[in-house]
């Protein structure tokens, strides 16, 4: 693997994990306020956490397909956050904690993955796709 896709790998692992701080801050803060259904802020928390602990999982992968596998999942997970951050957010929920800039990110790690896991394969989608 080429140097800048060394660093473009610790880069999106430092991503992630900052990514999964801020959706457990921003669930905490939901947790203060009335109305706000705890299964929808458990399943963000769990599947924004997921994220970075598979990319975390696919630098130590034994193989190329384990690397894919894992950045592949983490790559769900990202989809799967982004979603319920929307729902949440076109619900008009919360009122006081805006997810404007969790659901951008989610955006954002989603396509950096989306990126990462079609090079790894060697192809390359066009990234509407993602």
């Amino acid at each position: 693997m080429k140097n800048s896709d060394k660093s473009g790998e610790k880069e999106i692992v430092g991503r992630t994990f900052r990514f999964a701080v801020d959706v457990v801050q921003f669930c905490h803060q939901l947790d203060q306020q009335p109305g706000v259904g705890r299964v929808l802020m458990s399943q963000i928390v769990r599947s924004g956490a997921s994220v970075g602990s598979n990319v975390e999982e696919a630098q130590a992968a034994e193989s190329r397909a384990d690397f894919v596998s894992k950045m592949s999942i983490a790559l769900k997970e990202a989809r799967e956050t982004n979603f319920r951050l929307r729902v949440l957010h076109s619900a008009g929920l919360p009122k006081a904690v805006p997810p404007d800039a969790l659901v951008s990110e989610a955006d954002a790690i989603r396509r950096v993955l989306g990126a990462i896991v079609s090079s790894t394969k060697g192809t390359r989608k066009p990234s509407a796709q993602f």
